[in-house]
């Protein structure tokens, strides 16, 4: 039996799994400030965070009890995962459990994104009773998916979900990732299984060939931004952009510019700078489509993400 912090919460599947294999749970909130304490007083053997809680070195020297830390979810940047592991624990996260439900959601920006839905949402309940004819005009530029690149940086297990999807959509797909050794994505289509190669190509071309780009790459270990002032250089005129990432990729001083200027037409975000306090200058621009980070929060998602933790939970238990 363990003792469980699941500071950012679990699923109730994940908690009674967890529950069922004896160990003790706990799903209260500890702010940063009293986690050290909390995890000394309780002899806590394993954290389970999200996005919210961090894990840094400090934390884990101060902590002697504790065994492992488990992210639900992908990124782990706030986690100090290499300093964790040379330190004995285990950190893990759940890489496959989110990938659908995140490509979802971008697929959801992207078709808002070419109809303007975003923006009619916002206008329509302020001046659609009045300015009916004149909104409609406005947005009636839309755009098909079908017959647009789609451009995704980052082709693990959430970018070739989402390549599935585009390719239902009649999208073509390119794709750039320095550790895939190859484009291959496998459709389902009513029971029988569909591979398509999508090609790999440099960034600086995927930049240039496609109508919208995607991103699902880490944070950068010197916290630097992947795509910046360069990189919406080369851009296509009127190109889209996608992050449903992490927040710090897109340098959004030059995501302003671009779309400011037009070299965007429009932009989404799941993800921003100084979570959970973004930007307002952000939040307001009308040409962005906008959700507070919510890539893995369906219910689906959340269980599978807590089935895995309590997975990977056993396999520490029984060594």
């Amino acid at each position: 039996m363990m003792n469980i912090l699941a500071n950012d919460g679990i699923s109730p599947s994940g908690l009674k799994a967890l529950k069922e294999a004896g160990h003790n749970v706990t799903t209260d909130f500890i702010e940063a400030d009293k986690l050290e304490a909390y995890i000394n007083d309780n002899k806590v053997d394993g954290v389970l965070v999200r996005s919210a809680t961090k894990i840094r070195q400090e934390l884990m020297d101060s902590c002697p009890t504790l065994k492992f830390v488990g992210r639900g979810g992908v990124g782990m940047d706030n986690i100090d995962v290499q300093y964790g592991r040379d330190k004995g624990l285990t950190i893990f996260n759940t890489p496959s459990a989110s990938s659908q439900s995140v490509a979802e959601l971008v697929m959801g920006h992207l078709f808002s994104l070419s109809r303007s839905v975003h923006a009619s949402n916002r206008t329509m309940p302020v001046e659609g009773a009045v300015e009916f004819k004149s909104l409609k005009k406005a947005y009636g530029k839309g755009v098909e998916l079908r017959g647009k690149t789609l451009g995704i940086l980052g082709f693990g297990r959430i970018g070739r979900s989402l390549a599935s999807y585009a390719l239902g959509c009649g999208m073509k797909v390119i794709a750039t990732d320095l550790h895939a050794s190859n484009g291959i994505v496998e459709l389902e289509i009513n029971g029988d299984i569909i591979s398509v190669d999508c090609p790999l190509i440099s960034m600086e071309d995927l930049l240039k060939e496609s109508d919208m780009i995607s991103l699902h790459t880490p944070a950068q270990a010197d916290g630097r931004a992947v795509i910046g002032e360069d990189q919406f250089k080369r851009m296509k005129q009127g190109a889209f952009l996608i992050n449903a990432a992490r927040g710090g990729i897109v340098d959004e001083d030059a995501l302003l510019r671009a779309l400011d200027s037009g070299k965007l037409s429009g932009a989404a975000l799941d993800v921003f700078v100084g979570e959970p306090n973004p930007r307002i200058d952000v939040l307001s621009h009308p040409a962005i489509s906008l959700t507070p980070h919510t890539g893995a929060a369906t219910s689906e998602a959340q269980d599978r993400i807590g089935l895995e933790l309590a997975s990977q939970i056993a396999e520490i238990a029984s060594t």
